[in-house]
């Protein structure tokens, strides 16, 4: 079941699941979409089918009328945002919570997730943006070494943000549990996702 959500800033779509497991999973978007975008109403679907309860939300950026992407100045107030998705989802099952998010959104639950290490049990982070295309020395990786919760990536082996290979190479920075999903022959966008939702569920072990 799929119903509106908005309480305490944060607005978005709950999936409540037939079968509920206990346990939720906060999902948000990329800095070009909203929490409408396909990968996002896709993944959230069959998560649900799956027995999790999830709140596919906005983040606080395009709540505040925003057309275009963030503006840095922004991704504290995002952070906030995310943490208290997270308070709102932790209300709704009672249980343990899962911070994920596609490019944008998973690099801000991270950072979140650096910064309060008890915010949630893991992260599943999609197409996390490593560095601008064609830029890889403007690593986004500083606060890696501070990150000590368990991360699962989904990552395209044609994603212009970061290769498969960087990617493996730069988590290894990160103290907690982690593993890499590539899916093979993704963009950014990550479209095929949502057909690796066995392997996903198989590899999310939080």
């Amino acid at each position: 079941m799929e119903e509106h959500y908005e309480s305490g800033g944060v607005y978005g779509i709950l999936h409540r699941p037939g079968n509920a497991n206990g346990q939720g999973i906060v999902l948000t978007h990329g800095a070009g979409t909203n929490c409408q975008a396909p990968l996002l109403v896709r993944m959230a679907r069959l998560l649900a089918d799956n027995g999790y309860t999830v709140l596919r939300y906005d983040l606080p950026f395009r709540r505040s009328g925003r057309k275009g992407p963030p503006m840095p100045a922004q991704a504290a107030l995002d952070r906030e945002g995310i943490r208290h998705a997270v308070e709102a989802m932790r209300k709704v099952t009672g249980g343990p919570v899962i911070a994920s998010g596609h490019s944008y959104g998973g690099r801000q639950s991270a950072m979140a997730a650096a910064e309060d290490p008890a915010m949630a049990r893991g992260l599943l982070l999609f197409s996390y943006p490593l560095h601008p295309p064609n830029k890889p020395e403007q690593l986004r990786t500083s606060f890696f070494g501070d990150l000590r919760t368990p991360v699962l990536f989904v990552h395209g082996t044609k994603d212009p943000f970061g290769t498969i290979e960087e990617l493996r190479t730069h988590i290894a920075l990160i103290p907690a549990r982690t593993d890499v999903i590539a899916v093979e022959g993704a963009g950014h966008d990550l479209k095929r996702a949502p057909d690796l939702i066995q392997e996903i569920l198989a590899r999310m072990l939080f």
